[in-house]
């Protein structure tokens, strides 16, 4: 009896369990997730509402070009990727190109609206309709249109452009609907190795979400052009063409940056243009339609690039040296010469080219910037005032350059004394040096791009007018370390540094 009662009672137990475990689902004795797990969630979690977030403040940006340019522009920025592209990715790209010259061709038989034969991204800044893009993304535009998240279209025109730092801003009425407006961060204080989300619409496809990293500050040369003003942020977040002008955001949803390269197709390295550049130039193109900004006229570059000139000076070791100085620029109406460091700006501590740009770029033009020049052992302070920038560079630099001990022939350098037949054979007017006369090719001056008809004014800062100071001079230098000249070519101040090796 005790028996069958213990048996009936686990019976009972059991069914009471297994009713209670279906009841409650699978859930009652499931594993907590890990930590790592959690964690992992919260990280998507947080892409998804970056994503959420921003994607509204993102357009297309569709333009219609003018007759013949898009397959030229198109031509040319195809060709060095075409024979390297995947099967697929070529015959995507080749059928987009002849589809869109089958439609231009129609459109201007039949004298319709052309077509739409060119996109980008872009993001709006402000309330009332302003769109930040990149100006190779409107460029030559006829018309354009802007797209938002939801499909609807407008209308936009050029608010105005910036071509050195390649930033477009348009406009667009968006009538009476409530946009959302992107945050706008500080790329100052972005860290290499944070998260970086990019959004826009590569080959055409509207809205994708890509993330990496930063990988890189600061990167300059990146395009070989002296007139660039900036450097830019490197990423191995997934950007192709259809991306520019999209934006480059961090973990906070805050935008830090404009796409707008890659270093070719799939190769996991992009350029943004620092939002803080992007901030500056879009706020004055909106409220003047065009971005001035202020230069002083000289060839710079980090003194911690130029070990041949940081070897011949002592008591500084960072700052901007001034390589050239431009004939009519603001800094020839100044006291700062070429070869001189200058270490601050306004007290402000400038270490690269770049910094020394970004620190004049906007002071108020014809006003007085104090510098903190560093000259030869001693530290002094130059007033300058700084000017519009040109549209178009045409005037030369001046140079100082350092010459190996000694007139030797191997260094490949022949001076005479400044005469009137040397003043008519290369167009000089009258100054004190010595004028260069030959340069054997090959050789350390020619290398260092002195030329002739330069005519060589200092020696280690100190001025020369005849051969004989010129060869005094340089026997009294260090050939080692490098031997300091200053010379002018074709109105232009400018310097190098030579040693005794030729490096």
């Amino acid at each position: 009896m005790h028996m069958r009662f213990q048996a009936a009672f686990l019976t009972r137990l059991v069914i009471t369990l297994l009713a209670v475990a279906t009841l409650a689902g699978p859930q009652a004795f499931a594993k907590e997730p890990s930590a790592a797990l959690q964690l992992a969630r919260q990280l998507n979690q947080a892409f998804i509402e970056v994503a959420d977030e921003v994607s509204p403040a993102v357009v297309v940006v569709r333009v219609a070009q003018k007759a013949g340019l898009a397959d030229e522009e198109e031509e040319d920025s195809l060709a060095p990727f075409l024979e390297k592209m995947p099967r697929d990715l070529r015959r995507w790209f080749e059928e987009r190109r002849d589809r869109q010259r089958r439609e231009e061709q129609q459109e201007r038989e039949s004298g319709r609206e052309p077509a739409f034969n060119g996109q980008g991204s872009g993001i709006v800044i402000r309330k009332e309709g302003y769109i930040l893009t990149n100006r190779h993304v409107v460029e030559g535009a006829e018309k354009i249109k802007i797209k938002l998240q939801d499909g609807t279209e407008y209308d936009a025109e050029v608010r105005g452009v910036d071509a050195q730092s390649d930033l477009a801003v348009l406009k667009f009425d968006p009538k009476g609907r409530a946009l959302t407006v992107a945050r706008l961060g500080d790329s100052e204080k972005t860290r290499v190795g944070e998260f970086a989300i990019a959004i826009g619409a590569p080959f055409e496809l509207d809205y994708s979400v890509t993330f990496g990293h930063v990988s890189a500050k600061g990167r300059s040369g990146i395009i070989h052009d002296p007139s660039l003003d900036q450097d830019y942020l490197q990423t191995d977040a997934n950007i192709n063409p259809g991306n520019s002008g999209g934006p480059l955001v961090n973990i906070d949803g805050e935008i830090i940056g404009i796409n707008t390269l890659i270093r070719g197709l799939q190769s996991g390295i992009g350029f943004a243009i620092p939002i803080n550049l992007a901030r500056e130039v879009s706020d004055q193109l909106i409220s003047d339609g065009k971005f001035v900004r202020a230069y002083l006229g000289v060839e710079i570059r980090a003194l911690k690039e130029d070990t041949d000139y940081r070897d011949t000076i002592t008591g500084v070791r960072e700052g901007v040296l001034v390589i050239a100085i431009k004939a009519d620029g603001p800094a020839a109406k100044s006291d700062l010469k070429p070869g001189d460091v200058i270490t601050t700006v306004e007290g402000r501590t400038v270490g690269t080219a770049q910094q020394l740009k970004n620190e004049i770029r906007g002071k108020k033009i014809g006003a007085a910037v104090t510098l903190d020049v560093h000259r030869f052992g001693k530290n002094i302070k130059v007033k300058v005032k700084p000017e519009a920038w040109p549209d178009q560079e045409s005037a030369t630099f001046s140079r100082k350059a350092v010459l190996p001990d000694g007139p030797k022939p191997v260094f490949g350098l022949t001076v005479e004394s400044f005469t009137r037949d040397l003043a008519e054979q290369y167009s000089l007017e009258k100054t004190e040096g010595v004028v260069v006369t030959e340069v054997e090719r090959g050789s350390v001056a020619d290398r260092k791009g002195i030329k002739p008809g330069d005519v060589i004014t200092e020696v280690n800062q100190k001025p020369v007018t005849s051969p004989k100071q010129f060869r005094e001079a340089l026997k009294a230098g260090d050939a080692k370390k490098g031997i300091v000249i200053n010379f002018t070519s074709q109105g232009t101040s400018r310097f190098e540094v030579l040693k005794e090796s030729g490096e």
